[in-house]
């Protein structure tokens, strides 16, 4: 089934406010009927219930979604009081791998509830809000039976065979190969047994469900929050053994190995290469880390990237885009091409970006701001070079990255006071002063 958003549907009514939940396990919370999660650590967002929904495949599959996300947030009301990362409208999604076969799609639960730190907050969509209560505990599975799925072991053996014979050829370079089994039940399966399972064993993973797709996943594709983006890439496996030191000796092997390296490699720059676009400056680490889990080994690279310096989108073709100050004053303006992006320039005084499109409600979102301890910048035109900066910085005591180009990254940790902060700035301007 899917609900599109369109102008014969009211908006969707999202509010998000604070909760105490104290320590009560977010995934305790889900009932059986229309369970979504993401969570790491305890922390991330749980929900249920169906506000809307959309059901595409094939090769336009993320322009649909794009497109039907972009014009639900449009018409949506939200009124958000929490503002974190997760609150306000949030949908989940699964996207087929190929243009054929597969179904993807994108869902906005009727209740989230999410968990970031020490904050907890509560969000409904065009629903009054729920009692929040631990749900009755999920039934484990009964006469559970795996099978194969669409090849046996034999068949299996034969592919892997013909994928090395390619690579071996020089037909291939890299070949990723999946094999499915079946599991079968006497009952329905209760997915929330699987997800607590999952969530307990492997608390260092995303544990994931969205429509009978879940699992627990070390790796993330991409997160951006507060103008940087990072993609955690994984390639090259090990499996544990259970015995420590010899898993310490595995994973030394790892991380030397001239086959799994050239794997991670592959991996790195494919990541890298499609943020490269979209980021003023990146942080690609030469050497990997070895990430340990409670069964396997993985060598492990978090890529991350700063946005470029601007406001940049999609709305509909026709929408009129203008950022203004506290006053009200009109910095920049432009009109939405053909295709319906834009970007604008950044300005300092900038506090406000505004939107307004044809038959839509205007709207009028925060223009990007970042409280964070981590600061990256540029040096453009100084006589030393980044390397003798961050050697001239050191000899100071002030310790700061060189990340490529003109780019630095310094990061403020949680015992460092604004008065060390201040002086590290005092020194900062003493150095490209000499």
């Amino acid at each position: 089934m899917t609900i599109p958003a369109s102008a014969s549907t009211p908006p969707l009514v999202v509010r998000t406010v604070p909760v105490d939940l104290a320590d009560l396990p977010l995934l305790d919370l889900l009932p059986r009927p229309d369970p979504v999660s993401w969570l790491r650590r305890g922390e991330g967002l749980v929900g249920w219930g169906v506000a809307a929904r959309l059901e595409t495949s094939g090769p336009t599959r993320f322009s649909d979604a794009v497109k039907w996300w972009s014009e639900t947030v449009a018409r949506a009301q939200v009124e958000d009081q929490v503002a974190e990362p997760g609150t306000g409208l949030v949908s989940f999604g699964a996207f087929a791998f190929a243009d054929e076969p597969g179904e993807s799609l994108l869902v906005i639960p009727q209740v989230i509830v999410g968990r970031r730190g020490d904050r907890t907050w509560l969000t409904t969509v065009s629903v009054e809000a729920p009692t929040l209560a631990p749900a009755p505990a999920p039934e484990p599975p009964v006469g559970l039976v795996f099978s194969d799925g669409a090849r046996n072991g034999e068949e299996w053996m034969t592919v892997v065979a013909e994928a090395v014979r390619r690579i071996s050829a020089g037909d291939l370079e890299k070949v990723v190969l999946a094999r499915d089994l079946i599991a079968t039940t006497d009952e329905p399966l209760d997915v929330r047994w699987p997800l607590h399972r999952l969530a307990e064993q492997y608390e260092m993973c995303w544990t994931f469900h969205v429509d009978g797709l879940f699992g627990a996943t070390p790796e993330m594709l991409v997160r951006r929050e507060r103008g940087l983006v990072t993609s955690r890439v994984l390639a090259g496996t090990i499996r544990r053994t259970g015995d420590d030191e010899h898993d310490l000796a595995l994973a030394g092997q790892l991380a030397r190995s001239s086959k799994d390296l050239e794997e991670h490699e592959y991996a790195v720059r494919s990541v890298a290469e499609s943020l490269a676009p979209h980021c003023s400056s990146m942080n690609v680490p030469e050497v990997p880390f070895v990430l340990h889990l409670p069964n396997v080994m993985h060598l492990a690279t978090d890529v991350a990237g700063v946005v470029h310096d601007s406001i940049a989108g999609t709305p509909v073709a026709g929408a009129v885009v203008w950022l203004s100050d506290s006053a009200g004053t009109s910095l920049a303006r432009t009109i939405g091409d053909a295709s319906g992006s834009f970007s604008l320039p950044r300005s300092r005084e900038a506090t406000r970006l505004h939107v307004v499109r044809i038959g839509y409600r205007p709207q009028d979102l925060p223009a990007p701001r970042a409280d964070t301890n981590i600061v990256i910048f540029d040096v453009i035109g100084h006589r030393l070079t980044p390397p003798a900066i961050v050697a001239a910085l050191k000899q100071e005591g002030v310790l700061i990255n060189a990340i490529g180009g003109a780019s630095f990254r310094a990061v403020t940790h949680l015992n460092i006071s604004s008065a060390m902060t201040e002086e590290a700035c005092e020194i900062f301007t003493r150095v490209l002063a000499n």
